[in-house]
C-alpha cells in the first residue's frame, strides 16, 4: 500500500492531470465568481437610508417633546387675523422683503407677520386719536385748528413707521450678537469636525456651547441641526441658515460647506480657512472702530474739555490780576 501510494504521488502523468484539474477549476471559479456575488453596495445604501430614517424619527420625537415646553412659533390672535384679512393688509403692506426682515429679526411664522401688520394699522389710529384728544382737550397750546390736526397727523405718521423701526432695531442687535460669536462658533465647529463628529452632531454641540455667548446664534444652529436631520438635501439646511441670519459672513461659510460636500473636499480644511478669515475680519472691524475714534472725540473735546482746561489754567492768573487792581 505504501509503495502504491508513493508510486502514485511520483507519477508524472498523474501529477500533471491533478495540477491541470486544479488550474481549470480555479479558472472556472474566477470567471464565475462575479455571477454569484451579492449586491453589497445596494445593501449598504439601504442600511444607511434606514439608519437615517431612524435618526429622523428620534429627532422628531425629541423635538416634539421639547415643543411642549417651548415653541418658536405661535398662533396669531383671532382678532388680529380678522382685521388683517378683512382689510387685506398682507397684500397692501407686506412683501417678501418684509417676511425676510421679520425672520432675520428672529420672528418666525405667521403670528409675527399678523401682529406686525396689525400694529402698523392700529398704532397710527390710536396715536392720532390720543394726539387730537391731548391737543384739543388737555393742552393749552394756542394754535390754529389746522396746525393741531397737522401735529396729530405727524404723530400718526410716526406711529405708522414705529413697528418698522422696532423690527430694524431688533434685527440689527440680533445680527450684531451673531456676528460677534460667529468666529468662535467656527473654531468650535472645526474642533468637533476634526474630532470625528458628523455635521449634525457638531452643530448640536456648538449650539450647546455657544449659548453662553450668543443665545441667538445657538438658536439658529439648533434649527440648522433639526433641518439637517429632516430635509432631504443638506444644502437647503445650510442655505436656510444663511438666509435666517442675513449676514454675508455666514452665507459665505455655508456656501463653502455646500461646495465641500459637493466636491468631496475635506470639511476640516474649509472650516480652518474660514475660521481664520472670520477672525481676521473681526480684528479689521475692531481696528476700523479704533481708527475712527479720534475724529469722533474731536468735537466733544473742543466743546467740553478745552473750556474747562482753559478755565483751570487761566483762572488763577485772572483772579490774581483782579485782586491786584
Amino acid at each position: 500500500m505504501y509503495e502504491f501510494l508513493m508510486e502514485t504521488l511520483t507519477n508524472r502523468e498523474i501529477l500533471i492531470a491533478v495540477f491541470a484539474a486544479i488550474a481549470v477549476a480555479s479558472t472556472v471559479y474566477s470567471l464565475a465568481q462575479p455571477l454569484f456575488e451579492r449586491d453589497r453596495l445596494g445593501a449598504r445604501i439601504k442600511a444607511v437610508a434606514l439608519e437615517r430614517e431612524e435618526i429622523r424619527a428620534r429627532e422628531r420625537a425629541r423635538l416634539a417633546a421639547d415643543s411642549k415646553k417651548a415653541k418658536l412659533r405661535s398662533e396669531p390672535k383671532a382678532y388680529m387675523s380678522q382685521i388683517v384679512s378683512s382689510f387685506n393688509l398682507q397684500k397692501a403692506l407686506a412683501d417678501a422683503k418684509t417676511v425676510d426682515q421679520l425672520r432675520t429679526a428672529g420672528f418666525r411664522g405667521q403670528a409675527p407677520l399678523v401682529a406686525f401688520l396689525f400694529a402698523r394699522v392700529v398704532l397710527p389710529t390710536v396715536l392720532f386719536g390720543l394726539a387730537l384728544f391731548y391737543l384739543f382737550g388737555l393742552s393749552a397750546i394756542n394754535q390754529p385748528t389746522v396746525v393741531k390736526i397737522l401735529i396729530a397727523v405727524i404723530v400718526a405718521y410716526v406711529g405708522f413707521y414705529a413697528p418698522v423701526f422696532y423690527i430694524s432695531n431688533v434685527r440689527q442687535k440680533r445680527q450684531t450678537s451673531i456676528r460677534r460669536a460667529w468666529p468662535d462658533a467656527l473654531d468650535l465647529l472645526l474642533i468637533c469636525v476634526e474630532s470625528g463628529m458628523s455635521a449634525e452632531a457638531a452643530f448640536r454641540k456648538v449650539a450647546e456651547e455657544i449659548g453662553a455667548q450668543s443665545v441667538e446664534l445657538a438658536e439658529e444652529l439648533t434649527l440648522t441641526t433639526a433641518e439637517l436631520s429632516f430635509l432631504q438635501e443638506r444644502r437647503q439646511a445650510y442655505e436656510n441658515l444663511g438666509t435666517r441670519t442675513g449676514l454675508d459672513t455666514v452665507r459665505g461659510v455655508m456656501t463653502s460647506l455646500i461646495q465641500a460636500e459637493r466636491y468631496g473636499t475635506p470639511l476640516a480644511t474649509s472650516l480652518r480657512v474660514l475660521a481664520q478669515e472670520n477672525r481676521d475680519e473681526r480684528m479689521n472691524t475692531a481696528e476700523k472702530k479704533a481708527a475712527a475714534l479720534p475724529p469722533k472725540l474731536t468735537v466733544p473735546m473742543i466743546l467740553f474739555f478745552l473750556p474747562v482746561l482753559m478755565a483751570v489754567i487761566l483762572g488763577p492768573a485772572a483772579i490774581q490780576i483782579i485782586a491786584h487792581q
